[in-house]
C-alpha cells in the first residue's frame, strides 16, 4: 500500500477528476428533467398558443372539432392514485408490522420475498389479472355489497359494470403495496431495539410498542415510502388501461369509468392524426409531469410541516 501510495503521487489531479466526475452524475439529474420538460412544452406549442391555459381547464375532449381539455384526465389521474393510496398505505404498514414485529423468523424471509415479487410483476400481467378476477368480482359481488350497505354515501351509485374508477384504484394499491411495504419494513428495522424495550421496560403493551416505539419514530421515512408509491399510482399506465374505462368524463361514481393523464396518451397516440391532436396529447404529458411535479411538492411540504423540529427525535 504504501509503495502504490508513493508511486501515484499526491493524487490531487485523481481528487480533482473524481470530484468532477461526481458533479457531472448530479448534474445530468438536472439536464434530464430540464429536457423532458423542454421537448414536452416544445412539442406542444401549438396546443398550447390554440388553448392556452384553458387546457388545463375545460373539460371538453373533442379530437373531431377539434376541442382539447385536460380536467377530466386530471381528476381521474388524482382520484385513483389518492383511493388506490387510501387502500394500499393501511395494508403494507400492517404487514411491515408483521414482518418486522411479530412474524415468526421462519416465515419471515418468504413473505418478505412474496411481498418484493409483487412490485416486480409487470403491469401488463397486473391488468390481464384485474380483467379476468377482479372485473367479475367487482361486478357480481364487491360492487352489489357497496351498493346496498352504502349507497346512500352517494359513492356507489349508478351501473356497475365491473370496470371503473374503483376497480382501477384497488389494481393500483395492489401494485404500490409492495413499494410503500418494503420501504417502510426497512424504515421500521432501522429504529434501535433499545427504542422497543424502552417501551416494553415501561409496562407497554405489543401494539403501545409499535406506534410509540416504532411507528413515531419511523413515520418520516414512511411517508417517504407513501410519496414514492403515490409517485408510481400517479405514472401508472398499461394496468389503469385495461379496467378503468377509458372515458373522458369527470366520474360521478366509483362505479362509473374514468380517464387518466397515462391512459389517455397510450390510447390516442397512434390514432392521432392532426398535428392539433398530436400536439395536444402531448400537452397532456405535458400535464402529467406537473400534476406529479405539483403533488409531489405538496407531499414534500407535509413531510416538513410535520418534522419541523421534531428531526432529533427521529431515527
Amino acid at each position: 500500500m504504501r509503495r502504490f501510495l508513493e508511486q501515484r503521487g499526491s493524487g490531487a489531479v485523481a481528487d480533482r477528476t473524481f470530484a468532477a466526475l461526481m458533479l457531472g452524475c448530479a448534474l445530468s439529474i438536472f439536464a434530464i428533467v430540464a429536457l423532458i420538460l423542454g421537448i414536452l412544452i416544445l412539442r406542444s406549442r401549438l396546443s398550447l398558443h390554440e388553448f392556452g391555459f384553458k387546457f388545463f381547464l375545460q373539460s371538453d375532449w373533442d379530437p373531431v372539432r377539434g376541442s382539447f381539455g385536460a380536467v377530466p384526465f386530471i381528476w381521474g389521474t388524482l382520484a385513483s392514485a389518492f383511493l388506490s393510496l387510501l387502500i394500499a398505505v393501511p395494508l403494507a404498514l400492517g404487514v411491515a408490522i408483521f414482518i418486522n414485529e411479530m412474524c415468526p423468523r421462519a416465515l419471515r424471509a418468504p413473505i418478505a420475498f412474496l411481498t418484493e415479487l409483487l412490485a416486480a410483476i409487470p403491469s401488463v400481467v397486473y391488468g390481464l389479472w384485474a380483467i379476468f378476477v377482479l372485473v367479475p368480482i367487482m361486478r357480481r359481488s364487491v360492487g352489489p355489497f357497496l351498493k346496498t350497505f352504502f349507497g346512500w354515501t352517494g359513492l356507489f351509485r349508478g351501473p356497475n359494470f365491473g370496470i371503473g374508477l374503483l376497480t382501477s384504484s384497488i389494481i393500483l394499491a395492489i401494485m404500490v403495496l409492495p413499494v410503500i411495504s418494503s420501504i417502510a419494513r426497512d424504515v421500521m428495522k432501522a429504529v434501535p431495539n433499545t427504542q422497543r424495550e424502552g417501551v416494553l421496560a415501561l409496562g407497554a403493551t405489543r401494539w403501545e410498542m409499535v406506534r410509540i416505539g416504532v411507528l413515531r419514530n419511523a413515520r418520516i421515512g414512511i411517508v417517504g415510502a407513501v410519496i414514492l408509491g403515490l409517485g408510481r399510482a400517479l405514472g401508472e399506465t398499461m394496468a389503469v388501461t385495461m379496467v378503468i374505462g377509458n372515458h373522458a368524463a369527470i366520474p360521478k361514481s366509483l362505479f362509473s369509468p374514468a380517464y387518466t393523464l397515462a391512459s389517455v396518451i397510450a390510447n390516442e397516440f397512434t390514432e392521432a392524426t392532426g398535428d392539433l391532436y398530436l400536439s395536444a396529447l402531448i400537452e397532456i404529458g405535458l400535464a402529467l409531469f406537473l400534476v406529479t411535479i405539483v403533488v409531489n411538492a405538496i407531499a414534500r411540504l407535509l413531510v416538513f410541516m410535520v418534522t419541523r423540529g421534531n428531526t432529533a427525535r427521529a431515527v
